[in-house]
């Protein structure tokens, strides 16, 4: 099997553990859910499923009965505690927790990388602003963005960034894109980073509301869909997001970095429809 500190999904660790011993020994789901102390025979195939989930509190038998001692076990338990937390601040102390203890143990956690990008509004704007300011020192960089950051900031995200492959540095130290644009991964972690970077730039996008109409544009709709009618509309933004990028990527020149917002959710709660009573009735 991988290194614990290669997977970030619980249910794939243990059903890879349980393939594992499968293979190599006579071993079953009974046998496996009686290690652990769980009284149904099923109830580890079921949480690979996805039909059950872990608790924290049965994690740590859990991570026992597959052998795991130390910062392993200690490991697993995180990974149950980051998949079911309640909230965003919590799956990021689950996941940054995770991050520090394999790091004690010379080790790297998949998605560390990627969920430090886009939980910080400082490297995607960097990463716009770097390569249009050649020459320039990290103080200049600083006072260029709104708001404005300090030197220290603007060195530590640099070094990230090439660190990240996202950016690369000459030999007169001017910096240049790796690629035009990213766009998220997989990674199970990367939408909770990115939902505090939305969160930040919802911050700003209040803020620029006072900026002059010639240096902002906002508008909105109030619509009432059905959910059909509201696929639709996701598309069709998806699309437009698409046209957006490849608009910006023409050019290579910038002159100021900006962040285009395009938001759809919800004012209301679920109503019947015409359709649900005839339903109800039929």
């Amino acid at each position: 099997m991988k290194e614990i500190v290669e997977y970030t999904d619980y249910r794939k660790y243990i059903l890879d553990y349980y393939e594992e011993r499968k293979r190599s020994s006579v071993f079953s789901w009974q046998k496996f859910a009686q290690d652990a102390g769980f009284s149904s025979a099923v109830f580890l195939k079921y949480v690979c499923e996805g039909k059950k989930n872990l608790s924290v509190g049965s994690a740590g038998s859990v991570a026992s009965a597959m052998g795991l001692a130390g910062y392993e076990q200690t490991y697993f338990v995180l990974m149950v505690s980051y998949a079911h937390a309640k909230s965003d601040k919590a799956k990021r102390a689950a996941f940054e927790e995770r991050c520090a203890l394999a790091k004690a143990h010379k080790m790297r956690v998949l998605g560390n990388d990627e969920f430090d990008y886009f939980k910080s509004w400082k490297n995607p704007v960097l990463r716009e602003l770097a390569p249009h300011m050649p020459g320039a020192k990290p103080l200049e960089m600083a006072r260029a963005c709104s708001p404005s950051i300090t030197a220290a900031e603007v060195t530590e995200t640099l070094n990230f960034l090439v660190r990240m492959k996202l950016l690369k540095r000459d030999r007169d130290g001017n910096y240049h894109q790796t690629d035009k644009t990213i766009t998220m991964g997989d990674m199970d972690v990367v939408p909770v980073a990115a939902r505090e970077l939305q969160r930040q730039m919802g911050e700003f996008a209040i803020k620029a509301i006072d900026l002059p109409l010639s240096e902002r544009t906002m508008s909105g709709f109030v619509l009432g869909l059905t959910e059909r009618t509201y696929e639709r509309i996701r598309k069709e933004m998806a699309d437009f997001y698409r046209r957006v990028v490849a608009i910006a990527t023409e050019e290579d020149e910038t002159e100021r970095v900006y962040r285009m917002n395009m938001q759809l959710f919800p004012l209301s709660k679920r109503i019947e429809t015409k359709k649900d009573l005839k339903n109800k009735k039929g």
